[in-house]
């Protein structure tokens, strides 16, 4: 892995980088910020007068030790019969205050983990939301493994930050006032020693602050792509074990997860030398206090010594806040990029649906006029696609990999839309139709199904959520589902897990396929539904089948021609282009393409 020059701004990370990244990162902060106070205003004021509190309390303890020392100890010792209940009665006032700080200092932190889990759940809640708003395409650039770690790594790195590190500046920043304010009226002179020593800790801070964010960002990245190989692998592990590739995937592990070390090693490396540093600098500055108030108490008398010995103390109230900030560097960094990570999938552009036509009394009367699609601009996949449908039709679409048939099946529903032509839906063009509307106007099952957690029925009801119990059995008894269904454990309650797991691929289509059934729609939608059934399977389903479609428009994507013979219109699609076009018969009788496929069984899916 390439390394980021830090040697000069000519570089991509040099002094102009550098800059752009602290920009950045300051609006992040600020972004999270404000997103905090809008929701925790009131919480967040009382933190802060609980901090400022806290912060008087010490430094009262601070003060004391000043009217310790001047006012009882040295009187005392130059006393023949000291007397110490004035003594005693100036503890207990100073044991009260301390109580009460310590009282505050437990109410913030209660407060500050309330407002660090409340900004979670709405963060979450919030990144769900958006989730569900994104289009199919975000899914198709991103795995799954990178979307989750924004859920698990990301916004947990936040909740750290938060809880922890804004109190913690909040504490260091009030602190730091009242303590200047009260170095400066103890001694002139030492308050500038203690300027200095603090603006070479907040340099020193500042800049290895700056090397470290390059490589938290690339450390998140990392992570989520770790993330994004193991969920892959998990999902297929069988195809791994079939082909024996458990040591290539070792391998590849092995060599993502040393890219999140690597990354990880130098994000920490330099962050984690901020403490120390600053601290044996905070030290540093102690002696040259010491050395110079003791020089100024013991020649010349401008300052006592027990102004000395408080001055030192608030010394250390002056610097802890900026060693205790240093601390928190790699929990505000890793966090920044967290929160750039979560804004920007927050900041995606969600599905977009200028569709303002509700569909009344659906007909499922679908044609395509002169489409041309491709998934991005620079590949086209579809060309001057014309289909004329009549409502109750069925269309079947044959073809090689790569000929389009799914592609032309994602765009009935709008999964993408079009960029030339047009698809009308009972005569109005889909783009004026509500997506919602639209949708709910098809089933659609695909080659690939998904159980979630729940029961049979639940997952039956799925395709519309008001069917009762007896609408979900009867979806399942039409398309030949409800026999096994009724040996499970439980029947209809059997509790599916893992997405059907207990389940053979051929039981979990025919739930699918019960779905889409139950959904009662005017357009299904069969995208090789029948693939995973065995033939014996494929024949029961077929009978429920062709009862689902009668009235329905069907558009349909079948491995066997044997199962389309009686389609209304077979499209045979090559390259994106519709070559041939007709009945089961007319395309025999043409002997091209169709005859060949079919008279060979040479299908090619």
């Amino acid at each position: 892995m390439r390394q980021p020059n830090f040697g000069g701004p000519r570089g991509p990370h040099g002094q102009a980088g550098f800059q752009k990244a602290s920009k950045e990162q300051r609006a992040i902060i600020w972004r999270l910020t404000k997103y905090v106070l809008s929701n925790y205003k009131y919480s967040i004021i009382t933190v802060l007068v609980c901090i400022a509190i806290t912060s008087v309390t010490t430094l009262a303890s601070t003060l004391f030790t000043r009217t310790l020392i001047d006012d009882y100890i040295t009187p005392l010792t130059q006393t023949a019969n000291p007397e110490y209940v004035s003594l005693w009665q100036a503890l207990f006032k100073l044991g009260l205050i301390l109580l009460v700080g310590v009282v505050c200092s437990y109410l913030y932190n209660r407060l500050m983990i309330n407002v660090s889990q409340g900004t979670m759940l709405r963060l979450r809640k919030m990144v769900f939301e958006r989730m569900e708003q994104l289009p199919i395409s975000y899914f198709d650039q991103h795995s799954h493994g990178e979307t989750m770690s924004v859920y698990t790594n990301d916004i947990d790195s936040l909740r750290q930050m938060i809880s922890t590190s804004i109190s913690q500046v909040f504490n260091s920043a009030i602190t730091i006032t009242v303590t200047f304010t009260s170095m400066i009226i103890m001694s002139v002179p030492l308050t500038l020693v203690s300027i200095v020593m603090a603006i070479v800790m907040m340099v020193v801070t500042t800049q290895l602050g700056k090397r470290s964010r390059t490589f938290f960002r690339t450390q998140q990245e990392s992570l989520a792509r770790v993330n994004g190989f193991i969920e892959e692998m998990m999902t297929g592990q069988k195809v791994v074990k079939v082909f024996c590739h458990e040591q290539q995937a070792i391998d590849k592990f092995e060599q993502i997860n040393e890219q999140l070390r690597s990354s990880a090693y130098n994000a920490n490396k330099i962050a984690n030398i901020v403490m120390p540093v600053n601290g044996n600098l905070s030290n540093l500055g102690y002696v040259l206090i010491a050395v110079v108030g003791a020089a100024l108490a013991l020649h010349g008398g401008a300052i006592t010594l027990g102004t000395v010995v408080a001055f030192l103390t608030l010394n250390k109230s002056f610097t802890q806040p900026i060693t205790h900030v240093s601390q928190q560097i790699n929990s505000v960094l890793n966090a920044t990029v967290g929160a750039e990570r979560v804004f920007r999938l927050m900041d995606t552009e969600p599905e977009i649906d200028k569709g303002h036509k509700e569909l009344k009394e659906p007909k499922g009367d679908v044609d395509f006029k002169d489409v041309d699609f491709g998934y991005t601009p620079e590949k086209q996949v579809l060309f001057d696609i014309d289909i004329n449908t009549n409502p109750g039709q069925k269309i079947a679409f044959v073809g090689g990999t790569g000929a389009g048939k799914t592609t032309i099946i994602n765009l009935i529903n709008r999964f993408y839309d079009i960029q030339k032509g047009e698809i009308l839906y009972d005569g109005i063009p889909i783009t004026d139709i509500r997506k919602d509307s639209l949708r709910r106007s098809m089933s659609i099952v695909l080659q690939e199904t998904h159980l979630f957690t729940a029961t049979v029925l639940d997952n039956i009801r799925y395709g519309r959520l008001g069917a009762t119990d007896e609408d979900c059995i009867a979806a399942a008894k039409l398309v030949g589902a409800d026999d096994f269904i009724r040996r499970l454990a439980n029947g209809y309650q059997t509790m599916l897990n893992g997405d059907g797991g207990n389940l053979s691929q051929g039981e979990r289509q025919l739930l699918a396929i019960a779905r889409a059934a139950v959904a009662n729609p005017p357009v299904l939608i069969l995208d090789e539904a029948t693939s995973s059934i065995d033939t014996r399977t494929e024949m029961l389903v077929q009978r429920g089948m062709d009862t689902l479609m009668q009235g329905r428009t069907t558009f349909v994507i079948a491995h066997r021609l044997s199962t389309i013979r009686n389609a209304d219109q077979i499209i045979v699609l090559d390259h994106g282009c519709i070559i041939e076009q007709g009945s089961h018969e007319q395309l025999l009788a043409q002997q091209g393409k169709y005859y060949q496929l079919y008279t060979g069984h040479a299908l090619t899916t």
